[in-house]
């Protein structure tokens, strides 16, 4: 008869500040890497809409996460996504960023807007960009996506904001535009819980 030994079960952990120390060096103060995956997805040369998606993160009680770790990744300009990642290239589809301990707390990607991608069963869904956050007090990462309020057109058939029966809760997932010193600025703010709560999916 083969003995079973039963292991108990490893304590959980929340994804805490140890992610700023390991892949946000520069939001927690520590010297930077010359090979670093960080917040510029295209560089000047880069084909398509060059854009700059800013936001911050609100917690509950409306309180700014100022220890938040993004994640994001999405479709070239031509809406085709490129699995090499390599930092040679002018466009990127990965980037990370975080929110910073300074009195504004916001997190900023440069990149290009995307073009539209198909769905699985083939249906176009409207330009955007996917986001994974990770903060204190989370366990698993919440995912969510950033979608383009000058892409009304798309956005009114795109399958996944469709998913979404309550039209305002649509608005969550919906960036503003700005247009500061000439350059376009989206904004997107993510609220973790609460009033205007951010949509998040389970992918």
């Amino acid at each position: 008869m083969t003995e079973i030994n039963l292991l108990r079960e490893t304590t959980s952990q929340t994804a805490g500040p140890y992610v700023h120390i390991g892949l946000a060096l520069a939001a927690a103060g520590n010297p930077t890497r010359e090979q670093e995956i960080w917040n510029v997805m295209a560089k000047p040369e880069a084909p398509g809409e060059h854009i700059t998606v800013i936001g911050r993160v609100f917690d509950g009680n409306g309180h700014l996460v100022r220890d938040s770790f993004l994640e994001l990744w999405q479709a070239n300009h031509e809406g085709v996504y490129d699995e090499e990642y390599n930092l040679d290239k002018p466009f990127n589809g990965f980037a990370r960023t975080a929110t910073t301990f300074e009195a504004g707390s916001e997190w900023t990607v440069h990149t290009v807007k995307p073009g539209v991608t198909l769905a699985a069963d083939g249906r176009p869904q409207a330009p955007h960009i996917n986001v994974s956050l990770f903060a204190r007090g989370i366990n698993i990462n919440l995912a969510t996506r950033i979608y383009f309020e000058d892409e009304a057109d798309a956005n009114a058939v795109d399958p996944v904001l469709n998913f979404i029966e309550q039209p305002e809760r649509r608005q969550t997932l919906i960036a503003k535009r700005e247009v500061v010193d000439g350059k376009t600025i989206y904004r997107f703010d993510i609220r973790i819980q609460g009033e205007g709560e951010t949509v998040f999916f389970d992918f």
